[in-house]
């Protein structure tokens, strides 16, 4: 450790959050001197104060003791700062000519058409997820009368409170969290009507639901469920009996004839006694593992090929075994990070998809599933079972058990992260590179014992030639990728005046600051035999933002860099972070549509697995079953751009993708392009920040 370079990124950092000597002393529980004497470089400090500085400062431990500051871009979870390489933007062309040559042996790998489906925001809560209730399963404190948050006490004189839980955490469980297992106790000393409901509930017309109450009382009563509209309509109710002893679900179809955004679901009885409940559930029947059907659709749609899961940082929260419970039994999970992965649902997630929902889902959509797994709390041997439960046969303790639960075929998971984003501060763990690299050895070396040629993704903050040479290529015998990260500074979209600025600033140089954090990697990795996996990419705030017109260029720049570099720099996998209300699907409670990058995504999903004919900034061209595909891109804000394609085939088709503005909440219109044909010649004009995909025979 160099002192002097340490003292001096303390102060550094700590004078860019605007924090006093004694401010930081009193968040680190230590004296202003002391926070002086670091700086000074007279002495440094322990191993915990690096750790809570590392988290305040959204860095990595290692930058501390280096006195060097990683990009924080790489990371989904750390303030977005604007990038000073490439800073001047190139002038979009205004002509281009292509030829498209007969298909080649090159073809476009699928697994760079991934994506993410991480619990976090509204991707799961309010999202995939076909839950309609908030807080179903009781967490965090109850209210000053003893009520769960978004619940209401029914009756005139209720008395609740918590009590003994129904939800537990699988074998194993060793997290540090809180208020995770309740149970909504509600004791009636009168035979007078009492109980709980929730409202703000969006019910659609014509829907059948499947209601679930885990429950117990003391002694047995009779509780009624009903559906009531926002004009108090009472829209469908029925009948049930919670017997004394221990929890039991029960199972009701109710019934909504109408479309309510504010409908009501109240639970009430009128005898004397306690009714204890453990877990309630409402869902529209018709679901697919507890997942709705329309944005199941639209997931479709993108031609997601490799789907990684369960995060991101949510996957350092996520304790596996638990999702070996039934559904309602499940534990939530607080969040580490609430204010990022979990701000929509009081900071914790409700654990509505587990390892069967996931592969279900990948089966369902076409897609390899990539598994992240949890190292800091789970045990390489927990470990090695997860992979086991994935991929071994009945004769196996695992595989026996997924047998049981009623998929006898293996899964045959190939693709999985050793964690996420190792070595910043917000996440628990191994913070630096050799004691990272020793952690996760352990686990890929038993991983690899109970399934062999598994593809291992070890994670860290790249691009960062300490973690490259101490953990990527320390690791390379049993890793065979490393994760890398990035999110683009958004234009800001402040002045409207501005916008053609801020746009060009962002569009016209994404794609090359995008490349360049490959480049650097690779150069860190040398002769290493290490690939990448740029599993996470985005522009910066996409899960807070309407989508743009700007973000589905960006998209399509994207992925054209890619498919022309991906082999060159070794990249194997890439995985857009992430579809489902995070930039690619916008989901309501009544619909779900895609966004303009989802619109792209669904544009070049005809790419996977063709045969390259020509890769071309700006151009991609591939060719399956015998039809050319090209797509052409322009970036540029005001100005249109001609495209020349010679050796073309019969036009088959062609759409274009246009819009007249940029800004959030723009989405492409989908017209036909016209286009002009002569002596195996197309060309196109494409109006201003535009995307067109044409189809012509093989020639």
């Amino acid at each position: 450790m160099d002192m002097q370079k340490t003292g001096t990124f303390i102060q550094a950092s700590r004078r860019r959050l605007n924090l006093s000597q004694k401010e930081l002393g009193e968040y680190l529980s230590v004296t202003d001197k002391a926070v002086s004497k670091w700086e000074r470089g007279l002495s440094c400090p322990d191993i915990e104060n690096l750790k809570n500085m590392a988290e305040l400062f959204h860095c990595s431990i290692s930058d501390i003791v280096n006195g060097t500051q990683n990009d924080p871009s790489h990371s989904s979870n750390l303030p977005m700062v604007a990038s000073a390489e490439n800073s001047v933007p190139k002038a979009p062309e205004a002509d281009m000519t292509v030829t498209l040559n007969a298909a080649s042996s090159q073809s476009i790998s699928p697994l760079l058409f991934g994506d993410n489906l991480e619990h976090t925001r509204g991707c799961i809560y309010s999202g995939l997820s076909a839950e309609i209730l908030r807080n179903r399963k009781f967490t965090g404190k109850p209210g000053r009368y003893g009520c769960a948050h978004e619940w209401y006490a029914i009756g005139k004189k209720p008395v609740l409170s918590f009590g003994a839980s129904y939800t537990k955490h699988g074998e194993g469980y060793k997290m540090h969290r809180m208020h995770e297992q309740n149970a909504q106790y509600i004791t009636n000393y009168q035979p007078v009507r009492t109980g709980m409901g929730q409202k703000d509930l969006y019910l659609l017309a014509d829907t059948d639901y499947d209601f679930t109450a885990a429950v117990c009382s003391y002694p047995g009563n009779v509780l009624t469920v009903s559906l009531i509209g926002s004009d108090k309509t009472v829209y469908d109710s029925k009948t049930f009996t919670a017997e004394s002893g221990d929890y039991r679900e029960v199972t009701l179809s109710l019934h909504s004839p109408v479309e309510d955004p504010e409908a009501r679901l109240e639970i009430t009885f009128d005898s004397v006694g306690t009714v204890m409940i453990g877990a309630l559930s409402l869902m529209p029947s018709a679901n697919f593992h507890g997942m709705r059907l329309d944005v199941i659709e639209k997931i479709k749609e993108l031609g997601i090929k490799l789907l990684r899961w369960p995060g991101g940082n949510f996957a350092g929260e996520y304790h596996w075994k638990d999702g070996l419970l039934s559904r309602n039994m499940r534990a939530p999970l607080q969040s580490y990070l609430w204010l990022e992965t979990q701000p929509h649902s009081g900071g914790y997630d409700f654990h509505e998809i587990a390892t069967d929902d996931f592969v279900a889902l990948c089966r369902e959509i076409g897609a390899e599933p990539f598994i992240t797994l949890n190292p800091t709390w789970n045990t390489p041997e927990e470990s090695a079972q997860w992979v086991e439960y994935c991929n071994g046969d009945e004769t196996t303790v695992y595989g026996k058990l997924r047998a049981e639960n009623g998929h006898p075929e293996p899964y045959n998971v190939q693709f999985w992260s050793l964690g996420n984003e190792a070595g910043y501060g917000h996440m628990e763990g191994a913070n630096t590179a050799e004691a990272y690299a020793k952690m996760v050895r352990e686990h890929a070396v038993k991983m690899l014992e109970v399934s062999h040629g598994l593809t291992l993704c070890s994670s860290g903050p790249y691009p960062n030639p300490e973690w490259a040479e101490h953990s990527a290529k320390a690791l390379s015998d049993v890793v065979s990728a490393v994760s890398l990260h990035h999110y683009a500074a958004y234009p800001p979209y402040i002045e409207p005046a501005k916008r053609k600025e801020e746009y060009e600033n962002f569009i016209c140089k994404v794609d090359t600051e995008f490349l360049t954090r490959m480049q650097i990697l690779r150069e860190q990795l040398g002769d290493s035999p290490v690939n990448i996996s740029y599993d996470e990419w985005n522009a910066w705030y996409a899960w807070y933002r309407s989508g743009s017109v700007s973000e589905g260029i960006m998209a399509a720049a994207f992925q054209n860099m890619l498919f022309r570099n991906a082999n060159k720099y070794g990249v194997i996998m890439a995985c857009h972070f992430e579809s489902v209300n995070e930039g690619a699907i916008n989901v309501t409670p009544h619909d779900a549509q895609l966004s303009p990058t989802g619109q792209v995504f669904s544009a070049m999903k005809v790419h996977a697995n063709g045969m390259v004919c020509a890769l071309e900034e700006d151009v991609t061209s591939t060719c399956k079953n015998s039809v050319v595909t090209t797509t052409l891109l322009n970036r540029s804000f005001d100005q249109p751009k001609n495209f020349t394609l010679q050796n073309c085939g019969t036009v088959l088709s062609a759409q274009l993708y246009s819009a007249e503005d940029v800004v959030p909440g723009t989405v492409f219109e989908i017209t036909e392009l016209p286009v002009t044909q002569k002596n195996g010649i197309v060309t196109a004009v494409l109006p201003p920040h535009s995307i067109a995909v044409i189809c012509t025979d093989a020639v």
